[in-house]
């Protein structure tokens, strides 16, 4: 029985600390690559705080002599979950300023195609079922662009910009409308903007987290980049979440996620596939298409994209 009991306490404390390590991580953005991983996963730590709160109840139901070790615990895990709630709210909850009776809906889709492994095919058929307008690609390769080309892509999306590259460094953007006045953001991955009509648009991907240097350098060149051109809407793989310092920047300066502002909930994108997939579910969103001030946010979903290990974020925003 007390062997039962002592494991029962190191899962409880193995969850907590693991919850705990979360909400730290988010209260202070450590540098280097844990930290920054730490910080995509914070809408987890619902999770991981629920389960330790759940466990502690029990235990305080079953065992009332355990009470002086399961108070302290359950009232931890109430205090996560207050915190992360809070942080985790704006999903659900607040104002979401609607579009003028007038407006045509624009759709935008993201996806990024894991070093030209995805399958183009269905990248096209995906933007074709969803009426996209607005397509932005990122790690997009000469052979799979060929295989979009030959799948109908530029009957669809006729006007392109960026250029494929090798391995990730392929950012293209791709639109019903033409696109002018394009030039390089510097990004490690490569990163664009352009004008779609009177729209000023941002196609962004900026390096991995697994290079915490690289990665700082290039959130700081979009923060920049945002703050010169004052875009109508930044797209791409941020390899970023809600919760890292500099989307919450973003955030600050009117830059709000089309999910998050249209109430849509918690989309995680990544990883939906590859050597990172442990669970075969996506635990973090890090592709998003932000909207500032003169775009309203009609709705967003995500779709899986064969071959690659992001699932595909599918926007609607129109003019206000």
């Amino acid at each position: 029985m007390r062997a039962r009991v002592v494991v029962f306490w190191v899962v409880v404390g193995l969850v907590l600390v693991a919850a705990l390590a979360i909400t730290a991580a988010r209260l202070t953005e450590p540098d280097g690559r844990l930290g920054i991983a730490l910080v995509a996963f914070t809408p987890l730590a619902l999770v991981l705080y629920a389960v330790v709160l759940l466990l502690a109840l029990a235990r305080l139901a079953v065992r009332r002599r355990w009470r002086g070790a399961a108070l302290p615990v359950v009232l931890v895990a109430v205090g996560g979950l207050v915190l992360h709630g809070w942080w985790y709210a704006p999903q659900v909850s607040g104002a979401n300023p609607p579009a003028a009776d007038d407006a045509t809906p624009l759709v935008v889709m993201t996806a990024n195609l894991r070093l030209g492994e995805a399958d183009g095919i269905e990248v096209v058929r995906t933007a074709t079922e969803q009426h996209v307008d607005l397509l932005v690609l990122q790690e997009v390769t000469p052979a799979v662009l060929a295989d979009m080309d030959r799948a109908g892509l530029p009957d669809l999306l006729p006007n392109r910009v960026g250029l494929p590259g090798s391995m990730a460094s392929g950012t293209m953007a791709f639109s019903r409308t033409p696109l002018t006045e394009s030039s390089r953001v510097p990004t490690a991955l490569g990163s664009w903007s352009f004008l779609m009509g009177d729209l000023r648009v941002q196609a962004v991907h900026p390096t991995y987290p697994v290079d915490a240097t690289g990665w700082e350098r290039d959130q700081a060149v979009i923060l920049h980049a945002v703050a010169d051109d004052e875009p109508d809407l930044v797209v791409g793989d941020f390899n970023a979440t809600a919760d890292h310092r500099s989307m919450r920047t973003l955030t600050d300066r009117g830059y709000r996620d089309v999910g998050e502002l249209a109430n849509d909930g918690w989309h995680p994108t990544w990883p939906g596939g590859g050597r990172y997939d442990v669970l075969g579910l996506p635990l973090a969103q890090i592709d998003h298409v932000l909207v500032g001030e003169r775009l309203a946010a009609l709705g967003m979903k995500t779709r899986a994209v064969p071959g690659s290990d992001h699932r595909a974020v599918v926007a609607t925003v129109a003019l206000k």
